[in-house]
C-alpha cells in the first residue's frame, strides 16, 4: 500500500479558479508582465556588460540580481501561462520537484545577494577609502559564488526532505506553480520536520539578513547625514533608496508568505502574494534601479546616443 502511495507520476496545478474569459485576460496581462520582466532585466544586463563605467562591484552584484529575476520568471510564468489556456494540464512529478528546487534556489540566492549589496553600499559610504580593499573583485566574486552555492544547497535540503515523503491523492496543487508548502500538503506522512526546517530557514535566511540590512542602512543613514555636499548626499540617497525599495518588496512579501499565520491568509490570497513575489518583484526591480539610479540612466542615454549615430 505504501509503495502504491509513492508512485506519483504527475500533479495538477489548479492555478486561478476563474472563468475562461478572465483566464484569457490574465494570460494577456501576465504575458505582458513576463515580457517586461525579461526586457527590463535584459537591458540592465546589457548596459552593465557594454558600459565600462558600470564595471564595478556594485553593478556586478546588480547583474546577478537581474539574472535571478529573469530566472524567477522563466521558472514559474511559462507554466502559469500554459495553465491559463489549458486548465488542469498535468505536470510531471520530476518536473514539479525541479521547479520547486529552482524556485527555492533563486529565492534564497536573491536574499543573500541583497545582503551582499547592502554590505557593498555600507562600505562605499561609510568606509570609502577602504572600498577597493574591502570590496575588491576577488571579494565580490567570492560573495556572489557563496550566495549561489548556499542558495542551491539550502534548496537541495528542502527538496531532499520532501522527496523522502510518500505522496497520495488528490494530486491537485492549489497553486500556479510547484511551491514547497503547497506540495507538502499532498504528502501522506507527517511533515512536521519539513515545516520546522522551513521555518528555521526563514529565521536564518530572512530575519537574520533583514536585520543585517537594516543595521547597515542605519549606519549608512548616519554617514549620509554627515556628508557636507548636497550633491553627494543626493547621490548616496538615490542609490541606497533604490536598494531599500527592492529589499522592502522582497523581504516583506517573503515574510508574509512563509512566517505569518496561515489562517490569516487564505489560499487565494497566498496565490496573489506568490504572484507578486515571482512576477511583479522581478518586473519592478529593473524599473526601480533604472528610474532612481543616475548612473544606469546615464548608461542608457549613452547606449541610445551611440545607436542613433550608426
Amino acid at each position: 500500500m505504501e509503495k502504491n502511495q509513492t508512485m506519483v507520476t504527475e500533479f495538477i496545478l489548479l492555478g486561478f479558479c476563474l472563468g475562461p474569459r478572465i483566464h484569457l485576460f490574465l494570460f494577456g496581462l501576465f504575458f505582458l508582465f513576463y515580457l517586461l520582466t525579461l526586457m527590463g532585466n535584459g537591458v540592465i544586463l546589457g548596459l552593465i556588460s557594454l558600459d565600462s563605467r558600470l564595471h564595478t562591484p556594485m553593478y556586478f552584484f546588480l547583474s546577478h540580481l537581474a539574472i535571478v529575476d529573469m530566472a524567477y520568471a522563466c521558472n514559474t510564468v511559462p507554466q502559469m501561462l500554459v495553465n491559463l489556456l489549458s486548465p488542469a494540464k498535468p505536470v510531471s512529478f520530476a518536473g514539479c520537484i525541479i521547479q520547486t528546487f529552482l524556485f527555492l534556489t533563486f529565492a534564497l540566492t536573491e536574499c543573500l545577494l541583497l545582503v551582499v549589496m547592502s554590505y557593498d553600499r555600507y562600505v562605499a559610504i561609510c568606509h570609502p577609502l577602504r572600498y577597493s580593499v574591502l570590496v575588491s573583485w576577488r571579494v565580490s566574486i567570492s560573495l556572489v559564488v557563496t550566495s549561489w552555492t548556499c542558495g542551491s544547497l539550502l534548496a537541495l535540503v528542502h527538496v531532499g526532505l520532501a522527496l523522502r515523503l510518500p505522496f497520495c491523492g488528490p494530486h491537485e496543487i492549489n497553486q500556479f506553480f510547484c511551491e514547497i508548502l503547497s506540495v507538502l500538503k499532498l504528502a501522506c506522512a507527517d511533515t512536521r520536520l519539513n515545516q520546522v526546517v522551513i521555518f528555521s530557514a526563514c529565521v536564518f535566511i530572512l530575519l537574520g539578513p533583514l536585520g543585517l540590512v537594516l543595521l547597515s542602512y542605519m549606519r549608512i543613514l548616519a554617514s549620509i547625514l554627515r556628508i557636507q555636499s548636497g550633491e553627494g548626499r543626493g547621490k548616496a540617497f538615490s542609490t541606497c533608496s533604490s536598494h531599500l525599495c527592492v529589499v522592502g518588496l522582497f523581504f516583506g512579501s517573503a515574510i508574509i508568505m512563509y512566517m505569518a499565520p496561515k489562517s490569516r491568509h487564505p489560499e487565494e490570497q497566498q496565490k496573489i502574494l506568490f504572484l507578486f513575489y515571482s512576477l511583479f518583484n522581478p518586473m519592478l526591480n529593473p524599473l526601480i534601479y533604472s528610474l532612481r539610479n543616475a548612473e544606469v540612466k546615464g548608461a542608457l542615454r549613452r547606449a541610445l546616443f551611440k545607436e542613433s549615430h550608426f
